[in-house]
């Protein structure tokens, strides 16, 4: 009796870890379907930046594979201790493939959550300093043009100073060759 109690428990063991096995890979199989698509990740019909960044930010969201990732390798580890598998290194392999691939995606995804803020900042102050060097130079064409105008008033000043000198001077020579006439 023994003997077939022991071979029952074999065959449900044996039951067990083939269930477990596939449980391991139906979660794997559920983050490999719950990754971004790449065509998602790549084209976009956003009309700036930010819109780009948003869709991105939302195609690389990746909770719900984290969390089937999870459950995988909570599966596993229960399946390896128990000495379930006959291949454990296989699926150990497989869950630190998808892992890997996770990770990926999420440093993406923090990465474009950080220009996603840093984008409209940016933008601000490349804004701010345009309109600082459009201001400077619409000040310095006024102080040019004040500075034009306080030349052409300089030399009209001058030309008129000038063409007074000069009609000065041919009044006092029409005097001079008048008293010449009169001697």
């Amino acid at each position: 009796m023994s003997s077939q109690s022991t071979l029952g428990d074999d065959d449900l063991f044996g039951e067990a870890a083939e269930e477990m096995r596939s449980e391991v890979e139906e979660h794997l199989d559920a983050v490999r379907d719950s990754l971004p698509d790449a065509d998602a990740i790549w084209d976009t019909e956003a009309q700036n930046v930010l819109g780009v960044l948003n869709g991105l930010k939302s195609a690389l969201d990746v909770e719900e594979a984290e969390e089937n990732l999870r459950q995988a390798k909570k599966t596993f580890i229960v399946g390896q201790r128990a000495d379930a598998f006959d291949d454990p290194d296989s699926l150990e392999s497989e869950i630190a493939s998808v892992q890997e691939l996770l990770e990926t995606v999420t440093d993406a995804e923090e990465l474009v959550g950080e220009l996603t803020s840093t984008m409209p900042q940016l933008r601000s102050q490349l804004q701010d300093a345009a309109d600082a060097a459009e201001e400077r130079d619409a000040d310095e064409a006024d102080t040019d043009e004040a500075d034009t105008d306080g030349a052409d008033a300089d030399e009209a000043d001058a030309d008129e100073d000038e063409d007074a000198e000069e009609e000065e001077a041919d009044a006092d020579a029409d005097e001079d060759e008048d008293e010449e006439d009169e001697e």
